[in-house]
């Protein structure tokens, strides 16, 4: 569903620009540094969450690292860069609907994933979730080891996943010179 949605958006935006350009010059640039900005802590704490969790997801409860300060740091931090893509886009709307995106599917994805960390581990996740907020760090839980056993060709392939919000803000960049060249039609401005 995130991927459909994610391809519409995409579409929306190479046949649209931004309209706050036109209004408030200083704007779209705010909007696009912020972006950048969230994107870079994004695409930080993926790979962070990635080397804890890399290998391990399916055998053991990591309770540890980004894991120790919320139970679902990779959503948090997919949040992150996904919001930050929408205000690279210049506007308000696509954060906007990404937020409420996030809002309605991924508490139902989290619900899931818990039923099924509870039948695997039990009593050890039931302390873990009573301990350990749901989806908001709370950076004074963080517990991390002094040394951690990393799987290198796990983290290989998760660093290309952890990116590809770095790599989205390149592609937006390259769209709007190409609306700008006029090599791309502009069909519409959104806020």
């Amino acid at each position: 569903i995130s991927q459909v949605l994610g391809y519409i958006a995409f579409i929306i935006f190479v046949i649209s620009s931004s309209a706050w350009g036109d209004i408030l010059p200083f704007l779209d640039s705010t909007l696009f540094l912020l972006g950048v900005i969230l994107v870079a802590v994004a695409a930080f704490g993926r790979l962070w969450c990635s080397l804890y969790i890399g290998g391990y997801k399916t055998n053991i409860l990591i309770t540890v690292g980004p894991y120790s300060i919320s139970r679902n740091p990779l959503y948090f931090f997919n949040f992150l860069g996904a919001i930050g893509v929408g205000f690279a886009t210049e506007t308000f709307s696509f954060p906007l609907i990404v937020a409420i995106i996030f809002a309605i599917y991924y508490p139902l994805v989290i619900k899931g994933e818990e039923e099924g960390l509870k039948k695997r581990h039990n009593a050890k996740f039931d302390n873990y979730l009573h301990r350990t907020p749901c989806f908001f760090p709370n950076i004074f839980l963080l517990n991390e080891p002094d040394t951690y056993i990393v799987n290198p060709k796990i983290f290989k392939k998760d660093l290309f996943y952890a990116l590809w919000f770095v790599w989205a803000l390149g592609i937006l960049e390259l769209i709007e010179e190409l609306h700008d060249w006029h090599i791309i039609p502009c069909l519409f401005k959104i806020y």
